[in-house]
């Protein structure tokens, strides 16, 4: 466990993406690191999984997107829920998304790597598909309810 947990930290260190480690009674380890500089990803190795490292990074929608999500009729709500999960669901990561009433809150999207093919190569190329896939829900969010302010978003959190 400590292997995995060593090896991983090297790659993302030597690839000057890790940030911290973080307390998790819910892992046996959970590293935030940066990629690119200004977006938080989680990389865990949830208890009773010694054999599996998850990448993962969750996303909230903006307040203003959500009230312009509110206005939309139902139908306009579902199909934009339907177009999400499809521009997801291509890029070969798994996702889920809360959405009540067909208003988009939050989504997250993950990776799996077992022990057995975790490599330096496969870790950094899971980091950006995830990466990808938060950026096409966020471009998804924007081509249909505009860019919202910079001011607006949260950098610093696990949640950007």
């Amino acid at each position: 466990m400590a292997d995995i947990q060593d090896k991983v930290q090297k790659w993302l260190a030597d690839e000057g993406y890790f940030r911290q480690k973080v307390p998790d009674e819910n892992s046996n380890f959970h590293f935030i690191i940066n990629y690119p500089e200004s977006h938080v990803i989680d990389v865990i190795q949830p208890k009773g999984k010694d054999d599996m490292v998850v990448i993962g990074c969750a996303t909230n929608v903006s307040p203003e997107h959500l009230s312009q999500m509110k206005k939309m009729n139902s139908d306009e709500k579902e199909e934009f829920i339907w177009e999400f999960r499809f521009a997801l669901n291509g890029l070969m990561v798994d996702f889920q998304i809360q959405h009540p009433e067909n208003v988009l809150q939050s989504y997250v999207v993950s990776s799996e790597i077992y022990e057995d093919g975790l490599t330096k190569d496969r870790l950094i190329s899971s980091v950006k598909s995830i990466f990808r896939a938060k950026l096409q829900g966020l471009w998804k969010i924007q081509e249909k309810f505009g860019e919202v302010e910079k001011e607006s978003s949260h950098p610093d959190g696990m949640y950007v």
